[in-house]
């Protein structure tokens, strides 16, 4: 019995950690060896985010690994060590950053000197995700190793690669030797390479971050008046009796909102328990045309959602018209199909998702064009098939719950219904 427990546990966590939706996502770290010193080498690692829709937020990435031999860091630019370690044994002033045998790295804050940074380090461990701004999407820093070989054959790769981002949730293969990195000159005429290069590839797994969902999804429409909820206890009931109600006198007083370095959440007191609640509300009916408006409600009272993203698997989003106060981009993972898109913050105004309260929430609508040949309101058709908040899938209710179209009903006469239907749907996301 446990030998069986133990394979579905690995089936598990393999098929967990493939996205259908990003089949070819993953972050590589890939170390460059640039020079040799006397007793080790100096080593640019970047980290390239290759996930579409899945990227670092605050507090950032934590990256560790453990030596093959005794080495050691005597500096580092662009990021640090969270530990110094024992380095008792080395004498006279020239003391290592880091002795310990299982360093932990993180990114440096903004605005640190001139003379600590180098190109794409130093924004906190905040790593864009590749869909949402390439350029983001990658960080860096250099590192000074000594005690180590000092050439091709001699040099030893890490081991163990652990990477946080910012809790658990990626997993990490060896270090494997890859040919060394080939660049270019500034004027283009010459072409320079590496010393040594080695690749480290980590997946996510949504399983390893919770056994429970960290968001659902609740719906609406103007063509029935009632409301879908997300189900009872999707993302479980384990918080209940920690949770805030919305009406509390504890909502409202001084240190509630500071975040806890173990990221444990403080909750408003729901039938869900869900940090993140997608509402898909089916607003208006035009002639080609029909409108959908989402709204993302934040539950947690210590957290901020930055640079977040909503993925979405519906049918008729291979004809999106317009999308208003978000950014939008189509995922076309199969060449074949297009039924996925990402719609994300705008820079600068909603790209961040505050933390439960009066401003917890963000909103926007969508005009899709409609498919005479399919288009269709019966079934629960103009509902998504998936939805996913910063990569983790969401819980749907159950397709027999979603709002049903009446069989008398006619496109001529939804004015009425859908005004009133709008209003409950107001009502409801700002009393939860």
């Amino acid at each position: 019995y446990s030998l069986w427990a133990i394979l579905v546990l690995v089936f598990r966590q393999c098929t967990d950690a493939f996205d259908p939706l990003d089949p070819f996502g993953n972050i590589t770290i890939k170390w460059d060896v640039i020079s040799w010193t006397p007793d080790g080498y100096v080593a640019l690692v970047t980290m390239n985010n290759f996930q579409m829709y899945r990227h670092i937020m605050s507090p950032g990435w934590t990256l560790g690994w453990n030596w093959a031999k005794k080495e050691v860091i005597w500096s580092m630019v662009g990021a640090q060590t969270t530990e110094q370690g024992d380095c008792s044994k080395f004498k006279g002033g020239n003391v290592p950053h880091c002795c310990k045998r299982d360093p932990v790295v993180v990114d440096l804050l903004p605005g640190v000197p001139y003379n600590q940074q180098i190109a794409n380090c130093c924004k906190g461990g905040v790593v864009s995700s590749y869909g949402q701004d390439p350029s983001a999407a990658v960080s860096a820093f250099q590192v000074s190793v000594g005690v180590a070989g000092t050439s091709n054959k001699t040099v030893k790769l890490p081991k163990n690669f652990t990477l946080l981002g910012p809790g658990p949730g990626y997993t990490c293969g060896p270090a494997t030797i890859v040919p060394s990195t080939v660049s270019w000159t500034p004027d283009r005429r010459r072409k320079t390479q590496v010393l040594m290069t080695w690749n480290v590839t980590c997946t996510y797994s949504q399983f390893l971050v919770s056994k429970h969902p960290r968001c659902c999804v609740s719906f609406s429409s103007f063509y029935n008046e009632t409301i879908t909820p997300c189900p009872t206890c999707s993302c479980g009931c384990h918080n209940k009796d920690k949770c805030i109600k919305s009406d509390s006198k504890r909502a409202n007083s001084v240190g509630i909102n500071t975040p806890r370095k173990d990221n444990e959440p403080l909750l408003q007191c729901t039938h869900h328990m869900c940090p993140i609640r997608v509402h898909w509300h089916v607003k208006q009916n035009y002639k080609d045309y029909w409108r959908v408006k989402m709204a993302v409600t934040n539950f947690n009272y210590r957290l901020n959602y930055t640079q977040w993203t909503l993925v979405a698997q519906h049918p008729n989003l291979n004809n999106v018209t317009q999308v208003f106060s978000f950014d939008y981009k189509p995922l076309v993972p199969y060449q074949s199909i297009n039924d996925t898109g990402m719609f994300f913050g705008m820079k600068f105004y909603n790209d961040l998702l505050m933390e439960a309260g009066p401003f917890g929430n963000v909103q926007s609508e969508v005009l899709m064009q409609k498919d005479k040949n399919t288009f269709t309101f019966k079934q629960g058709w103009a509902f998504p098939r998936k939805v996913y908040f910063n990569g983790e899938e969401c819980m749907l209710p159950p397709p027999e719950s979603y709002p049903s179209l009446p069989n008398n009903a006619k496109t001529e006469a939804i004015t009425i219904s859908a005004i009133a239907a709008s209003v409950i749907w107001l009502i409801y996301i700002f009393i939860w």
